[in-house]
């Protein structure tokens, strides 16, 4: 499948921003929306013909599967970032050495997860809450679940580098084959088979197995860009640094999150027991819909970003930044609007139980309150990763789950219990929306400058001095 650098190594920054973005963000957003749809109907099958526990019991394991996404998006998203700044400044070697590195360090790091959580199950499902109720479903599912992780860690990683060389199609199709596949195993694993979270298990394990093996022949046949060499394999300590200052901004704010959701779902089961569980695993689930407009035009976007940004086409990174914020923020809106005003059809297609629809439905009314200020939030985050600006990306990516979720929850939740949990959303919601606003503030003044000088540049007599560098090193690998 030829990709976009194939087809003309200048598109990321001759191609007008807006048509590009849609073609990046279009197989993003269809890719990722076919994978949520599988988590939704996953959740369905087991809600539908398990039963309300093995609800609870797959959102209890909820947090320790963030663990291995945590790692993917670090080497995914760093490595994107490093892979598109360097495919800026036609440094093709020095990428294909980004992408081999990032092919080994995902292989290592998915055997810690494994030895991390494998041989102490029941104390970390104990630790986030599991009841004895709720603990065999938990133990069950988990067990297959990050026995199968190294699949879906470097299918992961090999999507983001796809979509950061500007083929987003290969990563869509990926996701498209895997979520199809799951949930054709779902049906037969869960209703004919009767295998209940175990066949839950096994068709997420096989699916992400099948998504894989199609993303490795994509860089192994020479359908893909870059190329995978094994002299590229060896780790090569400068790569990961510079890869993990910008990926660790996504790895601590996943495992940040998954932290968070342990101490949401521990003041859940204590202000509302296993049935609130159960609601508020629903909502997450339907939050992963909720967060896709942002989530997919923000990664839309990080190519463009980053190939421009190496360029010092300052003038496309601005219109690239206006145009994704707008969007996002529209589909934010329209998504608030929906769930705010309709939640109870959406919550009663997972399950029959009247007491937990209604649950759910009054928890999505509060934890959705600041929906509109998702879009803006999601794609403020990944423009400091982009860009590579690893302190700013790192802040903007830890204060929502740790600085300000967590302590909102523990305060909120003494005042006013259940409630108080799930209005902790909106409120660090707001309060990272005003971070980000003045995080983003002076790099958006900078850019303006840059693009006025590139203007004059371009146009009239150079300007006096040089012009302004926006990035912390004039290289693009420190």
């Amino acid at each position: 499948m030829p990709n976009i650098q194939q087809q003309n190594h200048n598109v990321l920054d001759t191609d007008e921003v807006g048509r590009l973005l849609v073609k990046l963000a279009t197989p993003a957003f269809l890719g990722m929306f076919v994978q949520t749809l599988y988590n939704v109907v996953n959740t369905i099958f087991v809600g539908q013909f398990v039963g309300t526990l093995a609800i609870a019991g797959l959102s209890v394991v909820f947090p320790l599967q963030m663990l291995s996404w945590g790692i993917s998006m670090m080497v995914g998203m760093g490595g994107a970032s490093l892979l598109s700044r360097l495919l800026g400044v036609r440094d093709v070697a020095r990428a294909e050495r980004v992408l081999g590195n990032g092919v080994t360090i995902s292989l290592i790091l998915s055997a810690v997860v494994m030895v991390a959580i494998l041989p102490f199950v029941d104390f970390w499902l104990r630790l986030i809450g599991a009841s004895d109720a709720v603990l065999p479903f938990a133990r069950e599912y988990l067990i297959i679940i990050i026995s199968g992780a190294v699949f879906n860690i470097l299918a992961m990683a090999f999507l983001s580098f796809a979509r950061a060389e500007g083929n987003a199609r290969v990563g869509m199709t990926a996701m498209i084959l895997g979520a199809v596949l799951s949930i054709i195993l779902d049906a037969i694993f869960i209703i004919w088979l009767k295998m209940g979270v175990r066949g839950a298990a096994f068709a997420t394990i096989i699916s992400q197995i099948a998504a894989f093996i199609y993303l490795l022949s994509y860089y192994l046949t020479g359908s893909s860009y870059l190329k995978i060499r094994m002299t590229n394999l060896r780790l090569d300590f400068s790569i990961l640094k510079a890869m993990f200052s910008i990926g660790v901004a996504s790895f601590v704010q996943t495992i940040a999150g998954s932290l968070s959701a342990m101490i949401l779902i521990k003041m859940v089961v204590t202000y509302g027991g296993d049935i609130a569980l159960g609601a508020f695993g629903i909502v997450q689930r339907i939050m992963m819909f909720a967060l896709m407009p942002g989530m997919v035009l923000g990664q839309g976007s990080q190519p463009i970003l980053g190939f421009n940004y190496g360029a010092r086409r300052y003038h496309r990174v601005l219109k690239t930044i206006m145009i994704a914020i707008i969007a996002s923020t529209s589909l934010s809106m329209m998504a608030f609007l929906v769930l705010y005003f309709l939640p109870h059809p959406i919550i009663s297609v997972f399950t029959k139980d009247t007491q937990l629809i209604d649950m759910g439905a009054y928890a999505s009314r509060l934890i959705f309150l600041s929906l509109p200020l998702i879009g803006f939030i999601m794609v403020g985050q990944l423009i400091f990763q982009a860009i590579g600006k690893a302190l700013q990306a790192f802040i903007a990516a830890i204060v929502r789950p740790v600085v300000f979720l967590i302590p909102a929850v523990l305060v909120l939740s003494r005042v006013w219990q259940l409630d108080g949990v799930f209005l902790a959303f909106p409120v660090s919601d707001l309060l990272t929306f005003l971070l980000i606003i003045a995080l983003l503030a002076p790099v958006i003044n900078q850019f303006r400058k840059a693009a006025a000088a590139e203007k004059l540049e371009t146009t009239g007599p150079a300007p006096a001095g040089p012009l302004p560098d926006t990035r912390e090193s004039g290289r693009v690998i420190d």
